[in-house]
């Protein structure tokens, strides 16, 4: 059945999928991690492959925007022009350079990465703001083109800069939103057509602004030691993940 004109896609898929977009924006605003991967995971077990990475950048793209808009007042403003000149390069390059490494392999290094940077948060601390940035638009668009929610690779290292959660979540969702609309631009230059799913990217986006919303008022009841816990400890579950998923995958080739 084709819902809305949307192809593979049922009612109940249509649904579901608004309502876990809903639940993994309150989760990643509330958590500061953990949504976009979690979303990227539930949309992966109901969409065709061939369009899964631009729906799901366009969708987390929305969800960033909005939590951007309502937090704009918390936003590291400094790190945004030094982000996009480096998402600009990632997404550039990731478009057009052809990635040796499988899959498997990216994700281990992603999960191992994420685990060091979670519990060695000076890295995130490394060099001057500018140049550290820069570095972290390229290497988050880049890998994004391949493995899409590397809000985890970001994540940890916005917790070691940022001075407090708000500052943190707040940051997070304005350079990951510069690095889906990068993305986009790349999968736009390399033939991705997705005009079809629009009715589902926009109800995807409207309750995740519903999510988004009942997380900032999460945020405000948490306090600033129970989000650090929270956050290193679903990073963490997380970097293991995937470093579990690159063995596994690795193996049965």
């Amino acid at each position: 059945m084709d819902f809305l004109g949307m192809p593979e896609i049922t009612p109940l898929v249509f649904f579901g999928l608004s309502a876990a977009s809903l639940v993994t924006s309150f989760l990643g605003i509330s958590t500061g991690a953990a949504g976009g991967l979690l979303l990227l995971a539930i949309m992966a077990s109901v969409l065709p492959p061939a369009v899964l990475l631009p729906i799901h950048t366009v969708v987390q793209l929305g969800s960033g925007v909005t939590r951007t808009a309502m937090m704009w007042r918390h936003v590291m403003r400094g790190t945004l022009a030094p982000f996009i000149i480096g998402a600009i390069i990632g997404a550039a390059a990731g478009a057009k350079i052809f990635v040796a490494l499988p899959i498997t392999v990216l994700q281990g290094i992603l999960g191992l990465f994420i685990i060091v940077a979670t519990w060695l948060p000076q890295l995130g601390r490394i060099g001057t703001e500018r140049t550290r940035f820069v570095v972290l638009g390229f290497g988050t668009t880049f890998l994004g083109m391949f493995v899409s929610a590397t809000g985890t690779l970001l994540a940890p290292l916005m917790a070691g800069t940022a001075p407090n959660r708000y500052s943190q979540v707040a940051t997070f969702g304005a350079l990951i939103s510069i690095t889906h609309v990068a993305k986009l631009v790349g999968f736009a230059f390399v033939g991705f057509a997705i005009g079809r799913y629009i009715p589902l990217m926009a109800a995807m986006i409207a309750t995740g602004a519903v999510g988004n919303w009942l997380g900032e008022r999460a945020l405000d009841r948490m306090g600033e030691r129970a989000f650090r816990i929270m956050f290193r400890t679903i990073l963490t579950l997380l970097g293991l993940r995937l470093i579990w998923v690159a063995i596994t995958g690795w193996s049965g080739d």
